[in-house]
């Protein structure tokens, strides 16, 4: 579906040092911020640890096993911000005097999410004295269950939403609890547990444990943080701005941790430029990749050894285990685009929602396969496959748009129709589920139902915000990296993206899919390379397009280049509704 352009508002813009040149004040302004201080929140601007329902209890357990000796076995999860919290989890509690930690992380074709009753059972051999969950539990009632029934204390770090009744730990720590009265509500369960240790090196260091000794500095995890927190698309509000750009300068420095250093190696991405879209679109997807297709606790192994050579060793395997999942990946979108084709549709549009399933696709990576079509229709849809090759058990992953909370969908349907989901779970843009492969057809409707009801029609209409028009004295290297420093973007604060109207001058296709231009534009007095990926449609461009575009250094080139990205051209004759 083809998206329209509606360029942003724009604030007030003085008050700024003239160190901020005056696009970046235009951009900020745009996204509401009128204070320099606010541009870049800095890491003494964190809310304190105090107001984290649920610290006190946990930092006992934690203090109480620490200074027992107990055991403490971290559980994690397979996606990149699972393995970041459990390398942050193990870690942290060495750097703060733990002696015996051990970590798993569940297998998502053996296991399925979190921590579930067979996990469990396998975990028993490891006799943990307290047991740590890191981006998962709250929804983890049957195993955490099972782990109190084997006499384990059991301290859940978490930050999807919860259901109705909490599950029977013994400490739960979730800035999106019911009533819990900390600031940020969008930490990523890396930042969850960045948090537990904060408040745990306070305590200890208040009982004198580190009296002689230096207090640890907890900030060398932050390019964990960071990556973690990129990787898991949650909103970036002024505190996980300030963990990220704190984690970036780590990185950038190249003072990260042996196995982040290595993936930024293989992925073919510059350190010392490091952004939050080069974690996004390059470190996080090795790093996922061993939990979509194998087994994360590799992920977990390169990111918290300490050999560079093993490090580098490790990352090359995730960087082939992620080139495979790329051709798994293309099949099944190709699978789900003949889907889509064969759909009904009223009056030429999709139908409201999506839920598309195929036997033979993989489950780990249903939540790309989603990502995809949803981009394509602009509309929610869920990618089903088989829990393991011939199961009954189909699981799900989920992927909406702005404005419509799919975990609330869910929760709508197993309301309406209990029984039918299994389990499930998530945030606003993306969730994940369960039921059996008989109940397909009941949900598809059931799902329908629910999205209808709870959807405003009025967004289903892509679009794409843009920060207006460059001025030509704009396109330049020093304002493409100053957009790229003037971060972090991501979720919640975008990237800048402009728009305008360029002739082409010159267009060639590159690696099959993608479309090279160089464009003309009035005023500016070189021609400007520009790359759309996926761009090629079969046709050749317009002479003159208007483009949605981002203005980037182009470090292949050196020197003072520059390229745009295109994120979506038009024929300037028919550039679509321009609000």
């Amino acid at each position: 579906m083809s998206p329209r352009i509606r360029r942003r508002e724009c604030g007030p813009v003085d008050g700024w040092p003239a160190s901020v040149p005056p696009l970046l004040r235009r951009i900020y302004a745009a996204r509401g911020i009128a204070d320099p201080a606010h541009a870049h929140p800095r890491l003494a601007q964190l809310p304190p640890p105090d107001a984290l329902g649920g610290l006190v209890d946990a930092v006992r357990l934690l203090a109480d096993a620490i200074r027992r000796d107990t055991r403490i076995l971290v559980v994690g999860d397979f996606d990149a911000d699972g393995a970041t919290a459990c390398a942050v989890a193990v870690r942290g509690l060495r750097m703060l005097g733990a002696r015996d930690v051990v970590h798993a992380v569940p297998n998502r074709m053996l296991h399925g999410y979190g921590l579930s009753p067979g996990l469990v059972e396998e975990l028993a051999a490891l006799q943990p004295g307290l047991l740590v969950t890191v981006d998962h539990g709250v929804a983890c009632h049957a195993g955490v269950a099972a782990a109190k029934g084997r006499g384990w204390p059991v301290l859940v770090t978490d930050h999807h939403l919860p259901g109705e009744a909490l599950p029977p730990a013994d400490a739960i720590v979730n800035p999106n609890l019911r009533g819990d009265a900390f600031a940020c509500k969008a930490l990523a369960g890396v930042g969850v547990i960045f948090y537990v240790l904060l408040a745990l090196r306070g305590r200890l260091r208040d009982e004198g444990a580190f009296d002689g000794g230096a207090v640890p500095d907890l900030s060398v995890l932050l390019d964990l943080v960071a990556v973690g927190t990129v990787a898991d698309l949650v909103p970036l509000d002024a505190s996980n701005r300030a963990l990220v750009a704190a984690g970036l300068r780590r990185l950038r420095a190249g003072r990260g941790c042996a196995g982040l250093q290595a993936l930024i190696e293989v992925s073919g991405r510059r350190a010392e430029t490091l952004t939050a879209a080069d974690i996004g679109y390059a470190v996080a997807p090795r790093l996922n990749a061993a939990g979509r297709l194998e087994d994360m606790s590799l992920g977990i192994e390169c990111l918290l050894s300490d050999d560079p050579r093993q490090a580098r060793e490790l990352a090359g395997r995730l960087h082939q285990i992620n080139a495979e999942r790329r051709g798994v990946q293309q099949l099944m979108v190709e699978d789900a685009e003949a889907a889509l084709a064969r759909l009904p549709s009223a009056s030429g549009q999709p139908a409201l929602a999506a839920c598309l399933f195929d036997p033979d696709w993989h489950a780990g990576v249903v939540g790309l396969v989603a990502s995809k079509m949803k981009e394509r229709l602009h509309r929610p849809v869920i990618a089903f496959a088989p829990a393991e090759p011939g199961s009954e058990q189909l699981r799900g992953s989920a992927r909406s748009i702005p404005g419509l909370h799919i975990r609330d969908v869910l929760a709508a349907v197993d309301s309406a129709h209990p029984g039918l989901v299994e389990r499930f779970g998530g945030h606003a843009m993306a969730a994940g589920l369960s039921l059996r492969r008989s109940s397909f057809d009941a949900f598809e409707r059931a799902f329908a139902e629910a999205v209808g009801a709870m959807l405003d029609p009025s967004l289903l209409q892509a679009e794409l915000l843009s920060d207006g028009e460059l001025l030509p004295d704009e396109f330049d290297r020093f304002h493409a990296d100053a957009l790229r420093d003037g971060g972090p973007w991501g979720q919640g604060f975008p990237e800048p993206l402009f728009d305008g109207v360029f002739d082409v001058a010159d267009w060639r296709v590159v690696g099959e899919r993608h479309l090279k231009l160089v464009l003309r534009g009035e005023g500016i007095a070189t021609p400007i390379n520009a790359i759309h990926f996926g761009g090629w449609t079969g046709e050749r461009p317009a002479a003159r397009c208007r483009l949605a575009y981002r203005l980037a250094p182009d470090d292949y080139r050196g020197g003072q280049a520059i390229q745009l990205i295109v994120e979506h051209l038009a024929p300037a004759l028919d550039p679509g509704p321009l609000l």
